[in-house]
């Protein structure tokens, strides 16, 4: 299963910066994955708010460095 693993930093603090990892749909490969994920943005930047978005990645969700 993959994960958007989003690296976002505060607008107002662009110094402070966390990597969150966000569970999409079993049976997607990685090409749809990165087609796929910008929805996933608004929603989340929605459940942020003062957080931007300054990269993002798709990757396994087993991987443990978030």
């Amino acid at each position: 299963m993959l994960a958007i693993v989003l690296s976002a930093c505060l607008a107002n603090q662009p110094a402070v910066c966390k990597d969150y990892k966000i569970p999409i749909n079993e049976g997607i490969d990685t090409t749809h994955c990165m087609t796929d994920a910008p929805p996933y943005f608004a929603q989340w930047s929605e459940e942020h708010p003062g957080w931007q978005i300054k990269r993002w990645r798709c990757a396994p969700s087993s991987e443990n460095d978030i």
